[in-house]
């Protein structure tokens, strides 16, 4: 008798195991459970996180202001109404919303240890960063397609780059990011979230956030590596408009000539350096050298991403030529004007 009560209990305790496995498994595929929030966890040995914060704070203001200035001079002088300088103010707002898109959160959330953000929150993070960052390197591409028409061919400029199709080609690469990481976020809302809620970045990262989920995320996981050609594609549209730049330049008789067609160039040069050869170093120094501690990985993207918009308005004050002497004009107006 107790044999046979004792199988009975065995074989419903087995039952229960079964059926709440099976359970499981159903609700974890046709479920979708999505929590209130998630908790930014970055930096957890990094230990002098409050100065790195006030050091971001201060580059986002010169971020906001230097942009704002640049877009203001290009804005009201007319003689820079031209194709190059709507580039140079598409790259400008890009600027400002990108760093808008994570440093305010940063100092939420490290700086007054509010590391809460929620769910809707999240994606809307997550989806003006990635939107942003695509549109830094489209806008760099930009920049490239006019040095190469100017360039390569100055007679035909009023016919391959005007304001139109400036105006134009700024329009796609905006409807195009915007459309592609609209989708890219959307399905995020396909995830259910039933474990972890602690995303460990700086930001609510789309890799990071899409790991921590309990039902299947390979597209999600396709889609992060597809964008990657979000930087691929520009730059190497940036590097075969250079080559066949320099091709151009060398073909060029008078030593005068080729020195002022290069200098033209100097500070898209610079920009598109600042920004591609760090966060191709960390990607490939993470794909190469896997041993790389996460606070270090953390802190060298976030620097990666925030420090361009802050010295490209520079950049360009500086090593243009026309908005070096408007802005001077500026200042000097200001001065006499007080």
């Amino acid at each position: 008798m107790d044999k046979s009560l004792m199988s009975v209990i065995g074989y419903s305790h087995n039952l229960w195991s079964s059926t709440m496995s099976f359970l499981r498994t159903v609700l974890n595929d046709s479920v979708i459970i999505h929590p209130p929030g998630f908790y930014i966890i970055g930096f957890q040995s990094f230990p002098y996180i409050s100065v790195y914060i006030i050091f971001l704070a201060f580059v986002y203001v010169v971020t906001v202001v230097c942009n704002i200035l640049l877009v203001y001079i290009i804005a009201v002088d007319r003689r820079l109404h031209t194709p190059k300088f709507l580039a140079v103010v598409n790259l400008a707002v890009i600027d400002i919303m990108l760093n808008t898109s994570t440093i305010p959160s940063m100092i939420k959330t490290f700086l007054f240890k509010d590391n809460f953000v929620p769910f809707n929150q999240c994606l809307l993070q997550m989806y003006f960063h990635y939107a942003f960052l695509a549109l830094e390197s489209y806008s760099l591409a930009v920049l490239a397609y006019d040095r190469f028409i100017a360039i390569c061919f100055p007679l035909r400029q009023n016919l391959f780059n005007t304001l139109l199709i400036m105006s134009c080609i700024i329009g796609v690469t905006w409807m195009y990011c915007a459309g592609l990481l609209a989708y890219s976020t959307a399905i995020m809302t396909r995830l259910s979230f039933c474990n972890s809620v602690r995303v460990f970045s700086y930001f609510c990262d789309y890799a990071p956030v899409f790991r921590l989920a309990c039902n299947d995320y390979s597209l999600q996981w396709s889609l992060a590596s597809a964008s990657l050609g979000n930087l691929i594609f520009p730059f190497t549209f940036i590097i075969l408009s250079y080559l066949i730049i320099i091709v151009t330049v060398c073909r060029m008789k008078s030593v005068s000539s080729r020195m002022k067609a290069l200098t033209t160039c100097i500070e898209h040069l610079i920009l598109v350096a600042i920004f591609y050869i760090p966060i191709f170093s960390i990607f490939l120094f993470g794909l190469f050298i896997r041993a790389i501690d996460p606070d270090q990985r953390v802190l060298s993207l976030s620097l990666a991403v925030c420090i361009p918009p802050c010295i490209n308005p520079i950049v360009y004050s500086l090593k243009t030529k026309e908005i070096k002497n408007r802005a001077q004009a500026l200042i000097w107006r200001m001065k006499t004007n007080p």
